[in-house]
């Protein structure tokens, strides 16, 4: 298992992320795949840019986290995202067989793997992987309110 400081660090590339995205408008989410103690894989919401729905901080990079290893099992690579996984991604991360997610903040009104649904580690389906929460909540959760406070004060991007 990681030590701490690893979780922290890798969790501090998965801000960057965040960061990137709401540079652009999106919300700000990022993540990061890591194998063998490496970054492989790296991304950021993109729905709004792509106007993709499927185009989650998770769900993006998993696509380049699957390619650096070469195939759709991701079995030794550990999933860092700034903010609790929804359904779709959740459920991702059960198909690509991921063993391992860590977590910033949680998200209570979309989360799935605690705050609504606990879809990683549901014994009824056929793969569960370890849950690390709360790994730099606070700037995770302050990195999201800040941009929707910008949002309800008119400086941030408005929603189509």
């Amino acid at each position: 298992m990681p030590e701490p400081h690893d979780d922290e660090r890798f969790m501090r590339i998965a801000l960057e992320e965040a960061k990137l995205a709401g540079a652009r408008g999106e919300v700000p989410v990022g993540a990061v795949y890591v194998h063998d103690g490496n970054v492989i894989a790296r991304g950021h919401n993109l729905r709004e840019t792509m106007q993709d729905p499927s185009a989650h901080a998770e769900f993006l990079s998993m696509r380049d986290a699957a390619r650096a290893v070469g195939s759709w099992r991701l079995i030794d690579v550990t999933c860092y995202v700034t903010l609790e996984p929804c359904p779709m991604c959740a459920g991702a991360l059960v198909n690509a067989r991921v063993p391992r997610v860590v977590y910033g903040c949680d998200d209570p009104k979309a989360g799935a793997l605690h705050s609504l649904f606990q879809l990683g580690s549901d014994t009824r389906l056929n793969h569960r992987y370890e849950i690390t929460r709360g790994v730099l909540a606070e700037e995770c959760a302050a990195l999201l309110s800040e941009f929707f406070a910008a949002i309800r004060a008119g400086r941030g991007k408005p929603k189509p």
